[in-house]
């Protein structure tokens, strides 16, 4: 990893225990990886946050 006196303090860092590897494949990402461990994720754009949902049909939701 890089150096901790070179962290970049302007973006909160998830906890430790929220932290896990998510594979890509070239610009894919299954998204059985986002949701391995809950229906909904919290994405940060800029300023905004976004909801990402799995329905019960399978489906995804995105919301602002």
């Amino acid at each position: 990893m890089g150096d901790p006196d070179n962290a970049d303090t302007t973006r909160p860092r998830p906890a430790a225990s929220a932290a896990r590897v998510l594979t890509f494949a070239g610009n894919q990402l299954d998204s059985r990886d986002l949701f391995a461990s809950a229906r909904e994720i919290v994405i940060a754009h800029g300023d905004d946050r976004y909801r990402l949902r799995l329905t019960a049909q399978n489906k995804l939701i995105l919301t602002k």
